[in-house]
């Protein structure tokens, strides 16, 4: 059982890595309002539960995939309760099989470990290395829950302002595909 705060609406007094300074000052420059909680560690989507239910909302699951050669790489939101079949996102987007982006990688291109893939890594992708693809599902939610960038942050966002306002800011088209 994991511990999750009570909801707040202001960033953190200590904001932790570059990714979550970034998500908090894009939403303060878009006027983006968000509520958030601050818990355990969380790794899983299982841990996620108990966030869901204190923000009400549901939590995307955010995966970092790469083809073969390492050299087109893709941040994947779909539903938390989704199964992901390589096989499906990748005939979605007529592309050959992806595969896991390593720990290394993730750390390198996103600015996060393992549990903390977000949207926010756009922010720190000037030069747009990572493609965005969003499951249909998702953009259909009225809610968007994802990681600030910590394994500790989790915040609640409307998802229009998502593809509205934060992934154009960020300078990333959003691809949308069904799977």
């Amino acid at each position: 059982m994991i511990q999750v705060s009570e909801i707040y609406t202001d960033r953190p007094a200590e904001l932790t890595n570059t990714v979550q300074e970034q998500a908090y000052q894009a939403m303060d420059e878009l006027m983006i309002s968000f509520e958030r909680v601050a818990t355990d560690e969380v790794i899983t989507m299982e841990d996620c539960q108990q966030i869901n239910e204190r923000l009400d909302m549901n939590m995307v699951k955010t995966l970092f995939l790469c083809n073969r050669q390492q050299t087109n790489f893709y941040l994947f939101v779909t539903r938390g309760d989704k199964p992901f079949r390589s096989k499906d996102f990748s005939k979605a987007l007529e592309i050959a099989r992806v595969s896991f982006a390593s720990e290394e990688l993730m750390a390198e291109m996103l600015g996060t470990k393992i549990g903390a893939a977000t949207v926010f890594s756009t922010l720190v992708d000037p030069e747009k290395k990572v493609q965005i693809v969003f499951d249909q599902d998702v953009v259909e939610d009225q809610w968007y829950g994802c990681s600030d960038g910590t394994t500790t942050g989790y915040l609640k966002i409307a998802t229009k302002d998502i593809v509205e306002k934060l992934l154009p800011y960020s300078k990333h088209d959003l691809t949308i595909i069904e799977v």
